[in-house]
């Protein structure tokens, strides 16, 4: 109900009927020319067809997003299987609200850092989504340390299992990264993000039960050694995304420029050939 009552009083509406009070009438008007701008693409559904198939499966875009979250997102384990909550069991020493309680420590740092990232990247004129990435590969590898190093004091670890809620940060930014990669295609947009979704599923619903079992309780040691081959892969995959993305734009960008020549050219020739008439018509 909560999550209901706040969908039906943030949600804005369409631009032409919006009343959200926290839009202003400029931004209200910005929103109606944008999409006045953008008349003529294709921004319906449509219906499923091979050719969207083959567009989609043609391009880098979902082979790279859909792997990326589906390796970025098990980053995540240390807080979606409550280990802090097992260690705490497992080591003795604490209360039954104790070991209820502490472990929310880990999601107040996973609220802040979605926040934090997620705005800073949306008031950066490039909006780069990748130093998110960058971030919660590190906080992971750096977490998955401090624990394997059982000799480490408890406080470290306290520290450790907070810090891996920084993991949390980059599930808002893959998706924004992945909406901003198909801006310029609805229809691949929608394939991609439910792809996303799906594969990062598939994995999750064995990953846990190979790497995260009960019985490995306090240590972990096969899951801290997943989670810092998960960041490095994180890491490696958010590079290939770039590079792809940058690539890409490249192309269209020389595309443009080729294209602008090419119109220039057909411009001038159409100017000489009305001069060479008029001169012609002239002498006559």
């Amino acid at each position: 109900m909560p999550i209901a009552l706040y969908g039906f009083l943030m949600f804005p509406d369409v631009p032409t009927t919006t009343k959200a009070f926290y839009l202003s009438e400029e931004e209200r008007l910005l929103s109606c020319e944008r999409l006045e701008s953008e008349k003529d693409k294709d921004i319906s559904h449509g219906h499923l067809s091979w050719g969207i198939f083959r567009r989609v499966l043609g391009r880098w875009r979902w082979y790279g997003c859909s792997l990326l979250f589906a390796i970025s997102g098990e980053s995540e384990s240390l807080g979606s299987n409550n280990l802090m909550g097992q260690w705490l069991k497992a080591i003795g020493g604490f209360t039954v609200p104790q070991i209820d309680y502490y472990p929310s420590g880990m999601t107040a740092f996973a609220i802040v850092s979605t926040l934090v990232c997620a705005t800073w990247t949306d008031a950066t004129h490039s909006r780069a989504r990748w130093p998110v990435l960058v971030y919660m590969a590190i906080a992971g590898i750096v977490a998955a340390i401090c624990i394997l190093v059982w000799s480490s004091p408890i406080g470290l670890k306290f520290f450790a299992y907070y810090l891996a809620g920084a993991t949390y940060a980059g599930q808002a930014t893959t998706f924004a990264w992945a909406n901003q990669i198909c801006a310029d295609d609805h229809q691949e947009r929608a394939v991609v993000l439910a792809s996303m979704n799906m594969w990062n599923n598939v994995i999750n619903a064995w990953w846990p039960l190979v790497f995260y079992p009960a019985t490995d309780a306090p240590r972990f040691t096969k899951g801290m050694w997943a989670m810092i081959g998960t960041c490095l892969a994180t890491l490696v995959v958010t590079w290939l995304v770039w590079f792809l993305e940058r690539r890409e734009k490249r192309g269209r960008a020389q595309q443009q420029v080729t294209d602008g020549m090419v119109e220039k050219r057909s411009t001038e020739g159409a100017e000489d050939e009305k001069s060479v008439s008029r001169r012609s018509q002239e002498s006559v």
